[in-house]
């Protein structure tokens, strides 16, 4: 069954990847700016990882018939620095008219800091001036998991132009997903080994919350990752027997519906083609 990847670092994997995501299904993935394991410190080192996701990252993947589309943002590991994030503003910007760039991301917490929040917040006004980008937030990882997903929600809440339907919070666990889903926001399950979760899990998780305003992908990075990991997920399904009207909701409808309210989300008529043959 083909998919989209609405989370994939594809900076930091080989071309092999690639090659592999397509004879799995990924027709269609985007590319959220994140950390690259070292704080980069400057307005132009981020310029040249900007470049590499708007012009480099299309070709590569285009040559294995994978559509790329890239969100832009300082990540949350990099926005404790106040200095850099007023510096890198103006910069991203500069960017968002880019064929393939259709929102902000992902942004969000890291270690829950007042800085931390600062930032996030810098960016949802970008995004909202920017004619209400879409905006993909990274939620933080294991025991500040629920506490930083509430200070998000909370920050969210206190902003009034902010549409939810037009925002993705990522990195939803069982203890996040309904706080996520009952304020209207889209939630992303993130099927990685170690930090995250499985295949199974994220099965469990459809299955007692419903598939509504939910997307999966792989985040895979430069980390221990799966780069086909939804393709592992399409498989858990349909060994609990789950019929595949559902799960081509999760895998293609869903990810078509959220970021298909970016104009510049147009998917090729070829992978339209192979998903109704």
């Amino acid at each position: 069954m083909d998919y989209i990847d609405h989370h994939a670092h594809m900076t930091s994997r080989t071309t092999d990847d690639y090659e592999q995501m397509a004879i799995t299904g990924c027709r269609v993935l985007t590319e959220p700016a994140f950390w690259a394991g070292y704080d980069r410190g400057t307005p132009e080192a981020f310029a040249a990882y900007f470049e590499a996701l708007t012009d480099f990252e299309p070709k590569r993947a285009a040559r294995y018939g994978i559509q790329h589309f890239a969100w832009l943002s300082l990540n949350p590991k990099e926005a404790e620095d106040r200095q850099l994030a007023q510096q890198m503003l103006p910069l991203i910007e500069r960017y968002l008219d880019r064929p393939n760039v259709i929102g902000i991301g992902e942004i969000g917490l890291n270690r829950v800091t007042r800085n931390e929040v600062a930032t996030f917040e810098d960016h949802v006004e970008l995004a909202i001036r920017h004619d209400h980008q879409l905006i993909m937030i990274h939620t933080p990882h294991l025991e500040d998991k629920l506490k930083g997903t509430r200070a998000i929600l909370d920050s969210l809440a206190s902003e009034k132009r902010i549409e939810p339907e037009r925002v993705i919070v990522d990195h939803a666990e069982e203890h996040t997903l309904p706080l996520i889903k009952e304020q209207g926001y889209w939630a992303g399950l993130t099927l990685y080994p170690q930090t995250k979760v499985s295949p199974q899990r994220a099965v469990d998780m459809i299955e007692v919350f419903g598939p509504e305003r939910i997307c999966v992908a792989s985040a895979c990075d430069w980390g221990p990752s799966v780069p086909w990991a939804v393709a592992h997920l399409i498989r858990e399904m349909r060994r609990r027997g789950h019929p595949d009207t559902l799960i081509r909701k999760l895998v293609w409808d869903n990810p078509s519906e959220f970021m298909g309210q970016s104009r510049k989300f147009k998917v090729a008529a070829q992978a339209e083609a192979i998903m109704v043959r």
